[in-house]
């Protein structure tokens, strides 16, 4: 990939960096010595980025890669958590007591997002030597143009196989990471461990070998329950929701472990965390064998407050233990969603309000959607789809009013009507 370094290129991406990219492709003849296309490129990849990735749009100098590898590369918020991973790992190791730099393998570099947020974090704390590797060519002109200017000091760009990388490695690694290719060769996306390039299952042991801690990033659609089956070495699942939506699952494997946390060194610690916009992020941290023996109220009844955990929860399925450790009450085993009369701001998840309630007859339901047009209408354990309910009850989409059609303990349906709390 050559580089876009003239002059008037570069002063016309300045310059249109806010405007309409498909009205500049119209102009293109306006522009003979511009590489219109390339500029399109970058002015539309920092748009992208201002909200996904602010540090390298605000970093003078930085260039951005086509279309697919700004879709699919980490978000600034998601990388820096997976810092803060490494920052902590860091604290609880012996890493520190050398004088040698931490050194950090990411075999997967791609547009280099997680690799340059784990050695800034790791950066600020110790003397750190980024290994950055990528088949692809283009990508790793990138790296050596975009690292330095992000404040990755000491680094490496290494455009090579993983797997052969990986084979060569003889420096001791303190962390590896790598996120797998969820793509097979028509293109099309792929979610189990053994359909991702590299396969990480048949390099399981050479990875811990080759390292103190190996991170791993896996589709958030992604079998837990099967992957545990499949990898060896799992310490830590961090199951990564972004303002509710799951973005990805990035497991944490040690051959030896050091120190449990408190939890059983033979299991593996469960984080579900949603990471929100200017709040602190929502953790909650479990095992297996914790939610197990959870034990957990069903009820009937509705209290004052509903709460429905968030998207990481859920993967987890951490229903009977997020209801024992935040004291609320489940209101029927399928239906996910819980109550109380005392507010409990801190539970992972969204909390509501409970303003009226009613079963489904013609005349509770007329009673409590009288003065409604519109809501944002929720199906949790219930016999109706989303669609079908919002035609049967006509009611449009969006305003302040939330509705929960769901199932209590003792089996009858019932519609809950809410407001959004302010915590």
């Amino acid at each position: 990939m050559k580089m876009p370094s003239p002059v008037s290129f570069i002063d016309f991406v300045r310059k249109n960096l806010n405007s309409d990219v498909r009205s500049l492709m119209l102009q293109a003849q306006r522009y003979p010595d511009v590489d219109m296309r390339k500029a399109v490129v970058q002015i539309s990849a920092w748009q992208m980025a201002q909200k996904k990735l602010p540090l390298w749009a605000a970093t003078e100098g930085i260039i951005f890669p086509e279309h697919l590898s700004m879709e699919q590369c980490s978000s600034q918020q998601t990388a820096a958590y997976k810092g803060e991973i490494l920052v902590r790992w860091m604290q609880q190791s012996d890493w520190c007591l050398s004088s040698e730099p931490l050194n950090i393998t990411d075999l997967t570099g791609g547009f280099g997002v997680d690799a340059t947020c784990l050695a800034l974090a790791a950066g600020k704390s110790q003397k750190t030597h980024l290994t950055f590797v990528e088949r692809n060519e283009e990508l790793c002109l990138l790296a050596q143009n975009n690292l330095p200017l992000l404040g990755v000091e000491h680094s490496d760009v290494i455009c090579a196989d993983s797997e052969e990388i990986l084979n060569k490695l003889t420096t001791h690694q303190h962390l590896i990471y790598i996120d797998p290719a969820r793509r097979d060769e028509h293109g099309g996306k792929t979610v189990a461990i053994s359909d991702c390039t590299p396969d990480v299952i048949q390099f399981n042991d050479l990875l811990l070998d080759k390292a103190d801690v190996v991170m791993l990033k896996l589709s958030p659609m992604l079998d837990i329950v099967e992957a545990e089956r499949q990898l060896k070495g799992i310490r830590e699942i961090h199951i990564v929701s972004v303002n509710g939506e799951c973005k990805e699952i990035l497991f944490v494997l040690q051959k030896t472990p050091k120190t449990s946390d408190g939890f059983d060194q033979n299991e593996a610690k469960m984080v579900c965390v949603n990471l929100l916009a200017n709040l602190p992020a929502q953790t909650f941290v479990f095992s297996h064998s914790i939610e197990r023996s959870a034990t957990c109220r069903y009820t009937s009844e509705l209290k004052h407050y509903l709460y429905e955990p968030n998207a990481s929860v859920m993967k987890a399925m951490a229903f009977k233990s997020v209801a024992q450790l935040f004291h609320v009450e489940k209101l029927h085993p399928s239906s996910q969603l819980y109550t109380s009369d005392t507010l409990i701001p801190d539970f992972p998840g969204r909390i509501f309000e409970i303003t009226a309630s009613s079963h489904f007859n013609k005349k509770e339901l007329k009673n409590l959607l009288k003065d409604i047009q519109k809501a944002n209408l929720t199906v949790r354990n219930f016999p109706l789809s989303v669609a079908e309910l919002r035609k049967r009850l006509k009611l449009n989409e969006g305003g302040s009013d939330y509705l929960f059609a769901t199932t209590l303990a003792d089996d009858s349906h019932v519609l809950i009507l809410c407001k959004k709390t302010l915590s």
